[in-house]
């Protein structure tokens, strides 16, 4: 019980933390796009899991990992122009139509699992960079500095997200369609325009947040393999105040949860395996639970809206 709490394991718990939220990351903020222009998109687990084989069958089938990721951006942005068109056009229940996206994605990533693959395969995935002189940097080096390319830009794609959302005009009217749509179109805002584009940029989001766990972080492919990650990134939203630094604050504390329980099991600490799996999404149902009467959504998410009303 004592390994637990020696430096070594500590060291392990923090880096594999930073490396875990790099999903969260993705796919969460991409979510706070989407929300803060007024939709809600339940389906972020399809799109993550479609992204997740889309990119590791072409990483396995070409050797490029750079095509996989771009395949994965390719097929969460085509999830996400069909969850706008259903969302926008359509006027359907965001939530519902959320679920079903999720259950296609869920269905087409085991479907093509099963026809193309057949059984679990690897592939060699993005390596480690080290960042000079950074990375030799005592303690700190070794648990933020030696990570993947994906890691590393997950992280910067945070002060970027702040930056659009609060500095910009593009910003100014994302936030202004998803407080009052109506006031936005009046003064020449199309917010047909911009929900779309926030929810192709969150679907975008998404597939890279898959693939950056099936070629990045695990190196294969299993059916299922986000395990509800893709709620809790929608979760973690609402943890962070529809805020950027607050998706990181939140990201970072379900990864390190995350990676206290896989240490855990690998230090066979007496309690059982899985009441430590369940640690996350009992996280999940906390937190949900503390932030959400505290924190005040964006005004017309879920809300449609038609010019002709």
């Amino acid at each position: 019980m004592n390994e637990i709490f020696s430096a070594t394991v500590i060291i392990g718990v923090l880096s594999s933390g930073i490396r875990l939220a790099t999903p969260y990351l993705y796919a969460a903020i991409g979510e706070t796009f989407g929300q803060r222009s007024g939709v809600l998109n339940l389906g972020v687990e399809g799109q993550m899991l479609l992204g997740a084989f889309a990119s590791f069958y072409v990483a396995l089938t070409t050797g490029s990992l750079v095509y996989g990721l771009l395949i994965a951006m390719l097929v969460g942005a085509l999830m996400g122009l069909a969850m706008a068109y259903v969302t926008v056009n359509l006027h359907a229940e965001q939530g519902i139509s959320g679920i079903g996206f999720y259950l296609f994605g869920l269905g087409m990533s085991e479907l093509l699992f099963k026809m193309l693959l057949g059984t679990v395969e690897t592939v060699k995935g993005f390596s480690v960079v080290p960042i000079p002189f950074l990375s030799q940097i005592p303690v700190l080096g070794e648990i933020f500095f030696q990570q993947n390319i994906l890691v590393y830009i997950a992280f910067l794609l945070v002060p970027v997200a702040w930056f659009v959302l609060n500095k910009t005009t593009l910003g100014l009217k994302i936030r202004s369609v998803g407080e009052n749509p109506e006031a936005a179109d009046s003064l020449g805002v199309s917010v047909a325009r911009i929900r779309y584009f926030t929810i192709i940029l969150g679907g975008t989001l998404s597939g890279l947040a898959g693939a950056s766990m099936s070629i990045a972080l695990l190196n294969v492919f299993q059916q299922n393999m986000t395990s509800g990650l893709g709620f809790i990134a929608v979760a973690l939203v609402y943890f962070g105040a529809w805020r950027p630094w607050g998706v990181l604050a939140g990201a970072l504390l379900f990864s390190m949860v995350n990676s206290l329980q896989l240490w855990m099991q690998v230090l066979n600490v007496p309690i059982p395996s899985d009441i430590a799996v369940m640690l996350p999404y009992l996280l999940t149902i906390i937190v949900l639970v503390a932030t959400v009467s505290r924190v005040r959504s964006p005004a017309a998410l879920t809300k449609p809206f038609d010019r002709g009303d």
